[in-house]
């Protein structure tokens, strides 16, 4: 492996594990199942298949030349991650419901269907992010070698950050999973609630009132 390679393999690493949306919804759904959060994860890493594949075909310049296209996935991406974070926040808020591990959303990852809710959650908040696409591609092709073919060096750089991707997640959701124990006791379960539930609702505003500021 080159000298950029491992600067690059740093670089996205730093990236991936930066606490945002994706870790914070991966948390919420490994409170419920270990399954739930890995499927979760799993969805997370296709959500970022789509953008580095978005971006080594140079798709994502157009969300830079579009300001309003932009605009409206940003507004599309916040409001989900808004409506995750108070569907998460309202069992802390209200001491007569469930917690994150008894909740109805546990219901529905329960039979036949189970683990394709978290998937679809954690693709669809990914996926959402336009941010993501056009900061591949400011950054992919600082890491292609001058003189060398750019496709293959940056579909290579594309698949080192979908591999980050499916070891960190994962593993957030199987430490969470590990201390479940103690973070799905009621009073426990309800103050990650309201963290991450928190988190999400402070993120889904401020994706939703950046373009509209704009």
């Amino acid at each position: 492996m080159d000298a950029q390679l491992i600067a690059f393999t740093g670089v996205a690493a730093g990236m991936v594990a930066m606490p945002g949306a994706d870790f914070t919804v991966v948390v919420r759904n490994a409170l419920v199942s270990r399954r739930a959060g890995l499927a979760c994860a799993l969805g997370i890493a296709g959500g970022l298949l789509i953008h580095t594949a978005l971006a080594v075909a140079g798709v994502a310049a157009v969300l830079t030349a579009v300001p309003a296209l932009f605009g409206t996935l940003q507004l599309l991406g916040g409001a989900y991650v808004l409506y995750l974070g108070l569907r998460t926040l309202r069992p802390s808020v209200r001491p007569g419901e469930p917690g994150p591990a008894a909740s109805p959303y546990e219901a529905g990852t329960r039979g036949t269907g189970r683990g394709a809710r978290p998937l679809r959650q954690g693709f669809v908040t990914n996926a959402l992010n336009p941010k993501a696409p056009v900061t591949f591609l400011s950054l992919l092709p600082q890491f292609v070698p001058a003189g060398s073919p750019a496709m293959p060096r940056t579909l290579l750089l594309a698949l080192i950050v979908v591999a980050l991707a499916l070891v960190w997640f994962p593993a957030v959701a199987l430490l969470v999973d590990r201390l479940g124990r103690w973070l799905r006791g009621p009073r426990a379960a309800r103050a990650v609630a309201g963290l991450t539930g928190g988190a999400l609702t402070v993120l889904g505003l401020v994706l939703v009132l950046e373009p509209l500021r704009s």
